[in-house]
């Protein structure tokens, strides 16, 4: 039953970002419903729609009794091309908000995309040579290139315009958080390699550039994340504006590795004058893997569920520094802010104590 002022409907509730919002939600009395293909998530409150965004019928059917006041995407769906991914997230997007239409409900809609805006889609991220200016910055204009973020964003805005809802788009670095499957988990596929270094007696190798282990970098922590998203919907002067978001701190790899091993007890090995993808590091580690589950009781053998290799060497295979500007959400009032080694450090900790790492 929907009796709180402000009932959100959380969109990709399974995910690291969508969990991490709905329990900051649910935290702060609202009304929360989470929606997910498999909205498989451990909140009492939490209201569960199991949904297929593509599926109008059977997405309409889903939300028959749910009137959100804010609705939050935090999901997409990858693809094989840009185009691809061009058609099928603007697809969700646009079938999501014209089924809240006729409600008239929906006071203010929330996107959370990534860097990729600034940076270029999978298909053309980042090549050698590329110019860039950091830190990014929320003004800097769109890329001439096809990109399915900026399609995400126009079904928010052509939506907004038809039903006069006030929007925000988050542009997350890296997020670090728990959760199993997700499509983009550099902090749980951290873990597991790690923990794989450990149990064969083998250096925890960085995988990536020498861009990314010497220049500066910044991720951000799920549950900044989602006080962010809160906090812009609460904040007026806030509406209508993009913001990206990072912990607050900046690092380099070439200092944070070693954190990182050293919580393991692992010896490292960092850069050596050549990029190592930790894809092709982890291609064939099942086996290793499952003795692993078996000898730890581990709740996950499969090591696909657990580490998404492609992404983080897209993170770390950059041939440039990257890092993002927090100052437009800090001039008006945004203050959160987060140790970026103590993120990493308190995943491995749930993820040792819900048994997904010995």
């Amino acid at each position: 039953m929907e009796h709180n002022v402000n009932v959100a409907l959380v969109v990709g509730v399974s995910g690291i970002t969508g969990s991490h919002l709905a329990k900051e939600l649910i935290s702060e009395k609202w009304t929360t419903y989470g929606l997910a293909r498999n909205p498989n998530i451990e909140l009492d409150t939490l209201i569960p729609v199991t949904a297929d965004l593509l599926d109008k019928n059977q997405l309409s059917h889903a939300l028959k009794e749910a009137s959100p006041t804010h609705v939050f995407i935090t999901t997409w769906m990858k693809k094989e091309s840009e185009e691809d991914n061009i058609k099928v997230n603007g697809t969700m997007v646009r079938n999501l908000l014209e089924i809240l239409s006729p409600k008239k409900s929906v006071q203010h809609v929330s996107l959370v995309t990534g860097l990729k805006h600034y940076l270029g889609p999978f298909d053309e991220f980042v090549k050698p040579g590329t110019a860039f200016e950091t830190p990014l910055r929320e003004e800097r204009p769109r890329l001439a290139l096809p990109n399915f973020y900026y399609a995400q964003e126009d079904e928010v805005f052509a939506a907004a315009a038809r039903d006069g809802f006030y929007w925000n788009v988050h542009r997350p670095h890296t997020v670090i958080g728990h959760t199993v499957g997700n499509l983009m988990n550099m902090g749980t596929t951290l873990a597991v390699y790690a923990s794989i270094c450990k149990y064969t007696n083998t250096p925890f190798r960085w995988p990536g550039s020498e861009a990314q282990w010497n220049g500066l970098s910044d991720v951000v922590d799920a549950r900044l994340l989602a006080k962010q998203l809160i906090w812009a919907v609460k904040t007026p002067e806030a509406h209508n504006e993009a913001f990206n978001t990072a912990n607050g701190d900046v690092f380099r790899w070439s200092w944070l590795w070693k954190q990182l091993a050293a919580w393991f007890e692992i010896e490292y090995e960092g850069y050596t004058g050549l990029v190592k993808p930790l894809e092709n590091e982890m291609a064939d580690k099942q086996e290793i893997w499952s003795k692993i589950a078996n000898e730890y009781r581990l709740v996950e053998s499969n090591l696909s569920k657990l580490a998404s290799a492609w992404h983080t060497d897209l993170d770390l295979g950059r041939p440039i520094e990257v890092m993002t500007d927090m100052t437009n959400s800090r001039k008006l009032g945004f203050t959160e802010f987060q140790s970026t080694k103590e993120s990493f450090y308190d995943l491995f900790e749930q993820l040792r104590e819900k048994r997904i790492i010995p």
